[in-house]
């Protein structure tokens, strides 16, 4: 009898063996704090503005360099839905249910703390999105500690949320959508899965019209990085009885690939660029403004709260399922680390407030908040007792 091993996700087996990724990941975004604040921050800012082919090296890494980044999740959530961890409508669900509690609470925390003005209410999205690459960077430290199913979970849950603040900010804080651009993403999405129906299997036609589409989006006003999601989602998944998940499919091919380019340069880069904050004329009394103090909240306490009482009431409810052999800490522990918010939550309040005050406070805001949950959700799963073999946790 013939045995068939289906070939290790590839981001499972980043997870579980290459936490090295994680740690460059933290070690740049500690030095790009320490840059922001010293005789090197003028230079450092200036580099991150200087003007390359078009757009600044800033936008450049986070439109451009994130999209390969949401190109391997996207491919890994493909995989897990058809046939792993997401496979399941129960599984499914868990995932997008916390996700939206994940964005509602934390924006109505944020709105307690504006006193109804009707200004800084104008940041309710900003706590509402987690940053994936901080948010798994520190998962990938705790190596074998926390289930891979809770990666999955974060990784989908992350994907949905950021997907969600593309739409907030589509929605609410996008005032000119080139339409002509928006019309020609939707023809380039149309040929890539065109494609895949026609059962194409090079790589190639895929990237072409991939890179045509990432175009598309950035021109039309929408976030670059849904560019990547979307090709990822067409690319072909090849199974069959004998080998239900094909290790020679496109869809591998593409993650094994692109996946040491990721780990080891995209998101470092993405850290160090993303995580300089200048605390310049900054004193500890700003924090308790209405803005960086409804920021911080609505990271710390509205995501926690938003995530976990959503996975707690599913569960028991029994409409899903708890992640395989996760324990409830660990669950908590995870909800406490999307609150991570940083590049999104930035960018979004870039886009809310036109007064470079606000526009610090809630640099500041974000950086309270995402510090605390990092450090908090990283003590919890650290010391969380694995579930053993067999045994299932109240």
């Amino acid at each position: 009898m013939t045995s068939t091993h289906r070939r290790p996700s590839v981001l499972r087996s980043f997870f579980q063996a290459e936490a090295a990724g994680g740690l460059i990941l933290m070690g740049l975004a500690g030095l790009a704090l320490v840059v922001a604040n010293s005789p090197l921050s003028h230079a450092y800012f200036a580099a991150l503005h200087a003007p390359v082919a078009g757009l600044d090296v800033l936008h450049w890494i986070n439109d451009g360099l994130m999209a390969v980044f949401f190109l391997l999740v996207g491919l890994e959530i493909k995989r897990e839905v058809v046939d792993g961890e997401l496979s399941t409508w129960p599984r499914r669900i868990l995932p997008g249910v916390a996700a939206a509690g994940g964005m509602l609470v934390p924006a109505l925390v944020y709105l307690a703390f504006q006193g109804g003005d009707p200004v800084t209410m104008h940041g309710w999205a900003i706590p509402a999105a987690t940053d994936i690459a901080f948010a798994l960077g520190i998962l990938s430290l705790l190596g074998k500690r926390v289930p891979v199913s809770l990666k999955v979970f974060l990784t989908a849950l992350a994907i949905i949320d950021d997907l969600g603040a593309v739409l907030i900010i589509a929605f609410f804080y996008t005032s000119d959508l080139a339409l002509w651009a928006l019309a020609g993403a939707a023809v380039a999405l149309a040929v890539l899965i065109a494609m895949n129906r026609m059962k194409v299997a090079a790589l190639t036609p895929y990237l072409v019209v991939g890179a045509v589409l990432w175009w598309l989006t950035l021109q039309s006003g929408v976030h670059a990085t849904l560019a990547g999601v979307a090709l990822a989602l067409t690319i072909p998944l090849r199974r069959s009885l004998a080998a239900p998940d094909d290790a020679l499919s496109p869809l591998h091919r593409l993650e094994h690939a692109i996946q040491p380019w990721v780990a080891f340069a995209v998101v470092p880069i993405f850290g160090f660029a993303n995580a300089g904050v200048s605390f310049a004329g900054l004193s500890f009394s700003d924090l308790l403004a209405p803005v960086p103090l409804g920021v911080a909240a609505g990271l710390f306490l509205g995501k926690q709260m938003g995530v976990f009482g959503s996975v707690w009431l599913l569960v028991r409810l029994g409409w899903a399922e708890r992640p395989a052999r996760a324990t409830w800490r660990q669950v908590y522990g995870v909800s406490v680390l999307c609150g991570i918010g940083f590049t999104m939550s930035l960018f979004i309040g870039l886009l809310a407030f036109d007064s470079p005050e606000l526009q610090e406070a809630t640099k500041l805001g974000v950086l309270a908040g995402s510090l605390l949950s990092a450090i908090l959700g990283w003590a919890i799963l650290r010391k969380a007792p694995a579930l053993s073999r067999g045994s299932q946790a109240s």
